[in-house]
């Protein structure tokens, strides 16, 4: 007997769903020979690859997780006392294990489908309540992508809402953390708002040029001041403030919302999230009620169900982007959900008690620190101060000494010069112990030549603030903070929220450009290694060589997918890459004096955060049409980049196209583009079907953002994190964005997010993807993708019209089924999605890119077996609607209309419904033996709107007009 060796365990395989017998039953049904003959007869062959992916072979997992352990290796864990909004901290094992190494809470989508997330929206809801109540406003958001572009967020609301008709300048207190003010910079630019940058106890307030101003409590250095004064003026002469704060020092200082404050932003890294070199990190925003209608980004409310039970859901979720378009003022579209919903989680866990022990012992290891370095003789700057202490020294060359002999101690401080005066800046945190003080001192005593004094810790410190900055008001009061402080009751709780979401875990999740495929575990285990998440994003480079190597060689192996010249991986969503692409092409025109090229090309069917990203970049938005086919109108482009041809910047255009077709057209559109002097920014929202086949150089675009929550298998984690890098053209390469603190090889445009290198901790999962599918396997996985789309149209389309097809009758990796006929019957899109919840099933995407219709995508990851149980759901439902159609079951009291049915609807005893509860909940045998409950019934949008409630605090009600919202998914998250 002959035994023929070949590797037994590869990783492609275990990534896509259909095996060799699967594929060739599926090939069957669509009616083809080979996966080749899909291909061909699927993705036009003028923009077909000549050759394959030039990537390194695939590896197993135990393969790259051992290579991967000496690449973390490469970097070194210091001690870091450098601060700007970034310190280490303690995420609790049990919310580790629980929540960010647990599939039920990473693999779940954006809560859209309210009924089947209730355990994530009320974690936000806890996030929201936490948020507000430290920062002493009356309203908050569900998260923001970092404490920058918080920030930037505000400078936004504020300019749209003033008053001042000549007001174009913002100031921004030089006190601000550097990165923030770098980044509020780049925002306000393009829209030609012009940056103060001074010193708050200075500047002129009167000056009627000013519309706002932004502060920093504490100060970038350190110090606390009382901002009570200076938000009274400003407000006297109609301006707005933020404030950017720290939450642990709110829960000792006076809140800023206390002082005045219009809006307060910052980061809530320090609530359990490690550093991982910058991200992700929840950023928070909060307001003051009065700006409900304008706030950015996701609002998470409470309303009721349809049996009058409390439920939340995403509150005025389609006021921005996809109803104003163009005039939107944010093309916020994503969140940082699981570091927000850990961030709550710690709050929830130690409670106001705990949280307030640890400012108080940061505080007090403070004092004493400051006491030790009096004492050896060196001028501490800050008079009131809360973790961090600003160090000034006589001469360059002592802080040069200081540093040398901190390093060699595995320690790094922050060094800056101020008014030519060599500083340190030391910031304390939540781990740092007497021991560490004691480390810190001897680094000053041996510099200066002193002996090394032994350091004692106080069982008691004096706070030395005046009266006005002591907080006196109380936090975190609502039962929910209070009553989960063993890891039982934690454990308990954080399992009950799981179980009312739906997630991966359970089955697929269809959702048509969101590309929900496999997290493989092994993809996520170095996440949460210390080797990543244990540095900070502004420590030495050379500390970091490992992080260095992951960037060098994902950057260069995106290129090489992208077929483009240079990446970009600090843009920390989609919607943050759409908008640092458009200002590379911004700033390539810049450069060559074309300032006046400001027309941006978009397709009527594009997303919403492609408008409003165009605007933010300074551009004006020409629509283009579609035809009936769904296809970009080319007539109509042609002549719109022939009118504008003096001014034409860009052409925005998703591929293949956002209706799920490979638009043969797309190399005329794009040199069309080309001829009339524009740039083609493309949309990579469908990479995922792109990869291996085709590529965006290949169409002739310029420059592309890439999903990496989608593409490259970084999870979506309830609806965040997201990390959109940008792939261009060498002659875009120098305007990437760059940043102020670290050179990010080199390149000198602002930034546009607060860390270097954006979401770095994450980006471990794409690099291990791509090297264990290696070339072959990411292009196998574009085939498998296409292949599980068409098997789902042949089976579907007797059912439901597929709408939109190519020239051979194929689809892409997505399609759209039609639905609008059937509101003839009475039956609504809205309420297939919710009958689908009783199959155990989330739906697919809701009335985008068309209005009453579903967008599917299966993604490569789903096995037949899956696809199947999902199909005949689909079937079974459309005979549920062919019942009503004939009248056989009444227009409104129906088994569509209820749904979805709640364990607590079919357990009444008072049953009146014309149909029956096994087939309100049981509609299939696999939902009765694998069944998922839906914690709530329909929820009702509109009442959730009129009583606005986003705190679990309980506040009275009230009503506002109510705004014409449309009940939709709005397509993928960014």
């Amino acid at each position: 007997m002959l035994l023929k060796t070949k590797p037994a365990d590869v990783f492609v395989d275990r990534h896509n769903g259909p095996d060799e017998a699967a594929v060739a039953e599926m090939l069957r049904v669509i009616g083809v020979e080979s996966i080749d003959q899909l291909i061909d007869e699927t993705v036009p062959a003028a923009i077909r690859l000549k050759k394959p992916l030039n990537l390194p072979a695939a590896l197993t997992e135990r393969a790259f997780l051992a290579k991967f352990k000496g690449i973390a290796g490469k970097n070194k864990l210091f001690k870091n006392y450098i601060g700007l909004g970034y310190h280490d901290t303690q995420l609790p094992a049990v919310i580790q294990r629980n929540i960010l190494e647990n599939p039920g809470w990473y693999t779940a989508y954006t809560p859209y489908q309210a009924e089947i997330a209730q355990g994530r929206l009320e974690a936000l809801i806890n996030y929201q309540t936490m948020v507000i109540d430290l920062t002493g406003l009356e309203i908050a958001n569900a998260s923001l992508l970092d404490e920058g572009t918080a920030a930037a967020e505000t400078l936004h609301m504020f300019h749209s809402l003033s008053k001042k008709k000549n007001a174009t300048r913002y100031f921004v207190s030089e006190q601000v953390l550097p990165q923030t003010i770098d980044v509020v910079r780049t925002r306000a630019t393009p829209l030609g708002i012009e940056l103060v940058v001074g010193d708050h106890r200075t500047v002129d307030l009167t000056d009627d040029t000013l519309f706002g101003a932004l502060l920093q409590y504490p100060a970038a250095d350190g110090a606390v001041y009382d901002y009570t004064d200076f938000i009274s003026k400003a407000h006297d002469n109609n301006l707005f403030v933020t404030v950017a704060a720290d939450l642990l020092s709110l829960t000792l200082l006076t809140p800023p919302g206390e002082m005045g404050a219009d809006a307060v932003v910052g980061n809530s890294q320090r609530f359990g999230v490690p550093m991982g070199y910058g991200g992700p990190h929840a950023g928070f925003l909060a307001t003051k009620d009065a700006f409900k209608r304008v706030i950015p980004g996701r609002i998470i409310g409470q309303s009721i169900d349809a049996a009058g039970n409390k439920a939340y859901r995403m509150a005025l979720q389609t006021r921005e982007q996809h109803i104003r378009r163009e005039k939107a003022t944010s093309n916020i579209c994503t969140a940082q959900v699981l570091l927000s919903v850990l961030a709550g989680m710690y709050a929830v866990y130690h409670g106001p008690q705990r949280i307030r022990q640890f400012a108080s012992n940061v505080h007090a290891l403070t004092r004493t620190l400051d006491t030790e370095l009096h004492a050896l003789g060196l001028e501490q700057g800050n008079e009131f101060y809360f973790d961090t202490l600003d160090i000034q020294l006589e001469s360059k060359e002592l802080q040069t000494a200081i540093r040398q002999e901190a390093e060699s101690a595995g320690i790094n401080f922050r060094y800056f010069e101020q008014d030519g005066t060599a500083h340190v800046g030391i910031s304390l945190n939540q781990n740092t112990e007497i021991e560490d003080v004691q480390d810190i001192v001897a680094v000053f005593s041996k510099v200066l030549g002193r002996d090394v004094r032994q350091v004692a810790q106080a069982d008691e410190v004096e706070v030395t603030w005046t009266d006005n900055l002591i907080r006196k008001s109380e936090y975190l009061t609502h039962p929910i903070f209070n009553s989960h402080h063993s890891e039982h009751e934690m454990l308990r709780y954080m399992k009950q929220l799981e179980n009312k979401d739906l997630s991966l875990a359970h089955s697929m999740i269809s959702l048509g450009s969101c590309t929900m495929k496999l997290n493989a575990t092994a993809e996520m285990i170095p996440v949460t290694w210390p080797e990543i998440g244990g540095l900070h994003p502004f420590a030495p480079r050379e500390q970091a060589a490992g992080y260095t190597e992951i960037f060098h060689d994902l950057e260069k192996w995106l290129c090489e997918v992208t077929g483009f010249d240079a990446v970009s991986l600090q843009p920390n969503s989609g919607a943050q890459g759409e908008y640092a692409g458009l200002l590379a092409i911004k700033g390539y025109h810049d450069a060559r004096g074309d300032q006046h090229r400001n027309v941006a090309l978009i397709p009527a069917s594009a997303h919403g955060t492609n408008p409003a990203s165009a605007v933010m970049a300074g551009m004006t938005v020409v629509v283009v049409k579609s035809t009936e086919e769904g296809n970009i109108d080319v007539a109509d482009l042609k002549a719109k980049a022939a009118q504008y041809a003096d001014k034409l910047s860009c052409l925005m255009v998703t591929y293949p196209s956002t209706h799920g077709v490979y638009e043969e057209t797309i190399i005329d559109i794009c040199a069309t583009i080309h001829q009339h002097g524009g740039r083609v920014y493309m949309d990579g929202a469908n990479m995922n079907a792109q990869v291996g086949l085709t590529s965006p150089a290949t169409i002739g675009a310029d420059v592309c953002h890439l999903n990496l929550h989608k593409t490259f298998c970084i999870p979506h984690g309830g609806g965040g994190p997201g990390v959109g890098p940008i792939g261009v053209v060498a002659d875009l390469a120098p305007y990437l964005s760059g940043h102020v603190l670290v050179d990010a090889d080199g390149r000198t445009a602002g930034a546009v997010t607060s860390a270097p290198w954006g979401s770095a901790s994450i980006l471990p999962i794409s690099y291990a993807y791509i090297n264990m599918m290696g070339g072959e396997g990411l292009t196998q996985a574009t085939r498998i993708a296409i292949l599980n789309a068409n098997y789902i149209k042949a089976r579907l389309e007797e059912h439901y019209p597929v709408l939109y097809t190519g020239s051979n009758g194929r689809c892409a990796h997505e399609m759209i089924l039609e639905c609008r006929h059937f509101k003839k019957a009475g039956i609504e899109v809205e309420d297939i999605a919710k009958r689908l919840m009783d199959y155990g099933f989330h739906a697919p995407t809701v009335s985008f890119p068309v209005a009453g219709t579903l967008m599917i995508e299966p993604t490569e990851s789903e096995s037949k077996e899956e696809l199947d149980r999902f199909i005949e759901a689909m079937i079974s439902i459309r005979k549920e609607i062919a019942e009503v159609e004939a009248g056989r079951a009444d227009a409104k009291d129906n088994v569509l209309k209820h749904a979805p049915h709640t364990a607590a609807t079919v357990l009444t005893h008072d049953w009146t419904r014309p149909y029956t509860r096994e087939e309100a909940v049981y509609p299939t045998e696999y939902s009765r033996a694998y069944k998922f409950w839906p914690a709530v019934s329909r929820i009702d949008s509109a009442y959730g709107d009129r009583n606005l409630i986003c705190s679990c605090t309980p506040i009275e009600q009230y009503t506002d007009a109510e705004e014409k919202l449309v009940e939709t998914d709005k397509g993928p998250s960014y």
